[in-house]
């Protein structure tokens, strides 16, 4: 039995119904624009001149529509975007007896829109002055308004805020895993606003203070390089939302530099001393 013919139109008709699926399943949603004019140039090639269509005409075209398409953007540059606004540069000075002045430096961020930066308690702990800079270049002096010894977190203020502040977005630690991406942005050897990634290493573990006989209990382990600098800055999921504010490294040498195991204390035990509830 001869199988039934297949008229032209019917042919370009399927042609026209595939390439809008391989637009579909090959663009990405920011492409939209482009898939709806390439559809129309089809769809009027199709129906409205059948005769100057061909299949090769149909490939190339959707060909060069995927070739051009613009790759949509790296987590971690979607998430870099979202947290610098709220990024702080901290430098500290504290002056001693003996007319000594010692100099430390450390980031922050801003979480709310009263202007609270949230940061460790070694970063500021027993500083004479205060300076905190904004990520607009605002430059300001600061002081400790509430300090967390068992966490090694502090809350600080600016004297002075800009016009316009941007307080980052919190998230919620308990519903990552192991394996979940993790960036860390912040001010490793005073390079203002680095960022690194890696990954969750692991939940509810203990960092010991360095020169001291504190234990911090529930921290948030990553592999993402956290050097000296990188104290007091935010610790963000693939959302770009703050999960936790960062501590310190353990390195079995004597060196002060990072070899993949850095600690976080979990935002919402961060934020607990601020008055604001955890969740």
């Amino acid at each position: 039995m001869n199988e039934p013919s297949v008229s032209r139109s019917e042919k370009l008709r399927g042609i026209f119904g595939r390439a809008l699926a391989r637009l579909r399943h090959g663009l990405p949603f920011g492409s939209g624009v482009l898939a709806a004019v390439l559809a129309f140039i089809i769809y009027n090639l199709v129906f409205i001149q059948p005769n100057q269509l061909s299949i090769d005409d149909v490939n190339n075209s959707v060909s060069s529509a995927m070739a051009s398409a613009t790759p949509p953007a790296a987590f971690s540059a979607n998430v870099y975007q979202i947290i610098q606004p709220s990024l702080v540069l901290i430098e500290v000075e504290e002056e001693h007896q003996n007319a000594k002045t010692d100099h430390g430096l450390g980031s922050g961020v801003v979480v709310d829109s009263f202007g609270n930066i949230l940061t460790s308690l070694h970063v500021v702990k027993g500083a004479t002055n205060i300076k905190v800079t904004f990520a607009d270049g605002f430059e300001s002096a600061a002081q400790i308004v509430v300090e967390q010894p068992e966490n090694d977190i502090a809350v600080i203020q600016a004297l002075d805020t800009p016009l316009v502040l941007a307080p980052a977005v919190l998230g919620n630690p308990n519903s990552m895993r192991v394996g979940d991406e993790a960036f860390v942005v912040g001010n490793p050897f005073g390079l203002y606003s680095s960022m690194s990634a890696g990954v969750i290493s692991g939940f509810d573990r203990v960092f010991k203070m360095p020169n001291s006989k504190t234990a911090i209990h529930g921290m948030i382990q990553v592999d993402a390089a956290i050097n000296p600098g990188n104290s007091g800055g935010p610790l963000l999921n693939r959302d770009g939302y703050v999960i936790g504010i960062v501590t310190g490294i353990v390195n079995p040498t004597e060196e002060n530099f990072f070899v993949g195991i850095g600690f976080a204390v979990p935002i919402m035990t961060a934020v607990s001393g601020m008055g604001s509830p955890p969740y």
